[in-house]
């Protein structure tokens, strides 16, 4: 075992070699523009992104002509949003009500907060102290005026599953389009698209052992036929919804990413809860007063996100040196607040404060979850000991 050991992989995860080797090609000998197809050069690029269409729409079950290019997460709940309000606005559509969730990513929180000051109404319906949210809380939100429903499929914090299939169906019953932060889910468990009844749905290539800066937005093409303002104009790319050149190395890593998902999933997410499990039960077997951030029943396999009573988090990952892992969101991980997350599950700021967020991947071992369940045992009694001798400090 080396150190540093990584166990933050909901922040992002490493490449896998067989993406890299996938990618490796597009950056060098076969370099063209896929908007070039005039030449080899250009359809050779052009045919490489077709098929990671084709491995993504694999994945989620949907239609390769559905699947169009971003940057990554952060774009792609931003087009999915702000698209869908834009486009009722330019159409002259009824309705200027967006429903969400307050545990949701900043992407989509901020994206909301945007529209809410161009005169959009959006209502944001509490989650229980599990961190899910309630269906039937939810269709109550509804009026005749929602245009969108936002939902993720699993929080990048404490790892809970949302009742994505129940929240389609009742989306589709209700003729509300249905938008899911599908990110922390997509590769994780699985995601099918005509089954949960999800129109739009985000995704990113780095938390899937893929490369950073190239993500994904699938938007229904049937049943109902969705259309989005784009967020950047210029060339017509993606079928108009968002143009710019293809970063085609980066797209092939998405894909094989995906393939290499879809192949694995079942095998790795048996064995990362099982390695979570372990990581669960040699802390809390050794420590008093350590408590589960959201709900085990519906959870990611690789999640673990835990309070420590009598510790601060930012104090405990200083003495965790050699092991990565966070007290919350990458997005906010230089932020001095607390887990607005874990407030929203009505956590006390003391017990948000002592979060720390374990996130397994696909190259962790035993050998190194037993160091960790030993150094973050090792490192709490100190800390508490220290608090003892020095109660001022506290």
């Amino acid at each position: 075992m080396k150190l540093p050991i990584y166990m933050d992989n909901h922040a992002t995860t490493p490449v896998d070699p067989r993406a890299l080797e996938a990618m490796l090609p597009y950056l060098t000998q076969t370099f063209g523009n896929a908007a070039s197809r005039t030449h080899v050069f250009g359809r050779e690029a052009a045919a490489a992104v077709e098929k990671a269409r084709k491995q993504i729409a694999r994945l989620i079950n949907a239609d390769p002509k559905e699947i169009v290019f971003t940057s990554g997460a952060t774009e792609s709940d931003n087009l999915a949003i702000k698209g869908v309000a834009w486009m009722h606005r330019q159409e002259c559509n009824p309705g200027n009500h967006i429903v969400t969730q307050p545990t949701e990513h900043k992407a989509v929180l901020d994206s909301c907060g945007r529209l809410e000051k161009e005169g959009f109404e959006v209502s944001y319906v509490p989650v229980g102290t599990d961190g899910l949210v309630n269906p039937d809380e939810l269709g109550r939100a509804l009026s005749e005026r929602t245009i969108l429903v936002s939902v993720m499929a699993a929080n990048n914090e404490i790892g809970v599953l949302q009742p994505i299939r129940e929240i389609g169906e009742l989306c589709r019953e209700r003729g509300v389009l249905f938008h899911s932060d599908a990110v922390q889910a997509v590769g994780k468990v699985p995601i099918d698209v005509q089954a949960m009844n999800i129109d739009l749905m985000s995704i990113t290539a780095h938390k899937i052992y893929g490369p950073k800066g190239v993500g994904a937005l699938y938007v229904r093409h049937k049943k109902p036929e969705v259309h989005l303002a784009p967020l950047i104009d210029g060339g017509g790319h993606e079928l108009g919804m968002r143009s710019g050149t293809l970063n085609v190395a980066g797209i092939v890593g998405l894909g094989k990413a995906c393939e290499l998902s879809m192949q694995e999933m079942m095998e790795e997410s048996r064995r990362l809860r099982a390695l979570r499990d372990c990581l669960k039960h040699g802390i809390l077997s050794r420590l008093e007063g350590v408590h589960i951030n959201g709900s085990m029943e519906r959870r990611l396999p690789q999640n673990l996100n835990l309070s420590f009573d009598g510790v601060e988090g930012e104090a405990l990952m200083t003495c965790l040196d050699g092991i990565a892992v966070s007290s919350g969101a990458a997005c906010r991980s230089m932020a001095s607040e607390s887990s607005y997350v874990l407030r929203a599950l009505g956590t006390g700021e003391d017990r948000a404060q002592s979060s720390i967020r374990f996130g397994l991947g696909r190259f962790n071992t035993q050998e190194e979850v037993d160091y960790v369940i030993g150094r973050v045992v090792e490192a709490v009694k100190s800390l508490r000991e220290f608090a003892l001798l020095c109660p001022e400090r506290q």
